[in-house]
């Protein structure tokens, strides 16, 4: 509505109404302006790029009937051909479309693929002969075909849909068959969670860390108790034996890194530097050096003889909860709770690359004995990479669907991986595929909750797996030699919807 305002001379003037606009009018208005700006014939339409439009056109015969350029049609019987010529009126240049003038101006190609087809005829069945009928040139050409009978009482090719459809192989490597493992030994002695394993060189023994505070070596043949080590004031968590020296490594969640003389049986050298619990532990299987893990993020070298940290290889957000060492760069690969995999430059003690692939925490790695790749666990899936740059091969087939605490792996191409629910899944290494899905048997007297596993270990022939249990116990297990691929035939279905680069 109009408003008066007084002025200052005592005139009154009368304001016009302003009328409002919508934010979308206001809008449109801009664009129009901006297009009549730019454009001066936008009543016109953008003419096509016949070249464009050619290539488009070509690649989509080339996709889609690429298959069937070397059939030649079949021959239709002279009065057909006449009747139909007759009702059908010769296309001319002017009648037809610019897209058929397009498509009849590309120059007819020769693919590879249509080399073995070349000289078959394309029949279709029906017309003259009926249905349910199949004519004699058909069988003719088709001879050798199966026919199978139709409901009128004639016959008819069984034609599948791939002898047209062309369809691409799978290209996933079919699994080797293992034959599935069983426990054959249950060994009880601790007093507490066992959360670490290792196997002496010469595979006469083994030990094992626990939440007791102790370290037992254990006869791999027997199973039978050695040797009970006390040092630590709480729970082991990682061990390592030596391969060139008569030295063993722990470590714990007392912050303490520990080496002992198995001549000796005793404590020789303490490695200092940790700021939290340390809860994991690799050696270097070339050089004479020790890396460790722990609550603190950072994975520490340490020189083994002057007990000198080399490096710390700080870069990760959360617990650095598994080592692997390797004897080429990178020389060491850590997971860590912060979902990522760090691989690094011990030279310079940098990353050489950090691969964030997982969701989930990541509790364990694994690396291969025969090729140069390893494999990494967590909650979400189980993924193997390629050294040295740590490419993505692909995941495993299958989702445990739990925490997995460990995996190891050994010669045959067997991975076990054992997680917090009391799951062992026994996988073939080269496709992935699960071929033993295992539930841990709880001592008796234990909850059903104390089924976790921490760590595993195969030993050095690769034929035995010992398992380090919540229950206390460590249970051994074996291959069953009555088993036969008749028996426990594999169960691999090739996956469609993840790639394999």
């Amino acid at each position: 509505m109009a408003t008066t305002a007084a002025t200052g001379g005592g005139s009154h003037a009368v304001d016009l109404p302003i009328e409002g606009k919508t934010v979308k009018a206001v809008t449109l208005l801009s664009l129009k302006r901006t297009h009549d700006l730019f454009v001066g014939n936008h009543g016109q339409k953008v003419p096509l790029d016949e070249e464009a439009q050619k290539a488009k056109l070509a690649c989509k015969m080339c996709d889609e009937y690429g298959t069937l350029q070397g059939f030649k049609p079949r021959e239709v019987a002279g009065a057909v051909r006449g009747a139909a010529a007759k009702m059908t009126p010769p296309a001319t240049a002017d009648s037809k479309s610019h897209t058929a003038k397009l498509i009849d101006s590309i120059p007819v190609q020769q693919p590879a693929r249509a080399a073995a087809s070349k000289g078959k005829e394309l029949v279709v069945h029906g017309g003259a002969a009926g249905p349910g009928k199949i004519t004699a040139e058909a069988k003719a050409a088709l001879g050798g075909t199966v026919m199978v009978p139709t409901a009128a009482g004639g016959q008819r090719e069984f034609t599948p849909s791939a002898a047209i459809a062309r369809r691409l192989p799978s290209k996933w490597p079919r699994p080797a068959w293992h034959a599935p493992w069983r426990i054959y030994r249950v060994i009880s002695g601790h007093l507490g969670w066992v959360r670490s394993v290792t196997f002496d060189p010469s595979n006469e023994w083994f030990a094992t860390g626990s939440a007791d505070r102790t370290i037992k070596i254990w006869d791999t043949a027997s199973g039978q108790l050695r040797l009970t080590l006390t040092g630590h004031i709480e729970q082991v968590t990682g061990l390592a034996v030596s391969a060139r020296h008569p030295y063993m490594f722990s470590c714990g969640l007392d912050k303490m890194v520990k080496c002992w003389d198995l001549e000796q049986n005793k404590v020789i050298r303490n490695y200092h530097g940790h700021l939290s619990g340390v809860y994991s532990l690799a050696q270097h299987p070339t050089v004479d050096i020790l890396m460790t893990g722990g609550r603190d993020a950072a994975c520490r070298v340490w020189d083994i003889r002057t007990k000198v940290q080399v490096h710390c290889l700080s870069g990760h957000e959360d617990t650095v909860a598994a080592i692997l060492a390797m004897p080429t760069d990178p020389q060491v690969i850590t997971g860590s709770y912060d979902k990522t995999v760090r691989l690094w430059d011990l030279r310079m003690g940098k990353t050489l690359a950090t691969l964030t692939h997982h969701k989930k925490a990541v509790r364990a790695l694994a690396a291969s004995p025969t090729e140069h790749s390893f494999a990494s666990g967590a909650a979400d899936n189980l993924k193997k990479f390629k050294l040295p740059q740590g490419d993505f091969l692909h995941n495993f087939l299958q989702q445990q669907r739990a925490i997995v605490n460990c995996m190891a792996v050994n010669q045959d191409g067997v991975l076990a991986s054992g997680a917090d629910n009391g799951s062992l899944w026994f996988w073939d290494w080269n496709s992935g595929n699960s071929f033993q899905q295992q539930e841990t048997i709880v001592q008796p007297g234990s909850l059903d909750s104390e089924a976790g596993i921490y760590a595993m270990s195969f030993d050095i022939t690769g034929s035995r797996l010992v398992t380090c249990e919540a229950d206390k116990t460590i249970k051994m297990w074996k291959e069953d030699e009555t088993a036969t691929p008749e028996s426990h035939p594999i169960d691999f279905r090739p996956p469609k919807d993840i790639k394999r680069f």
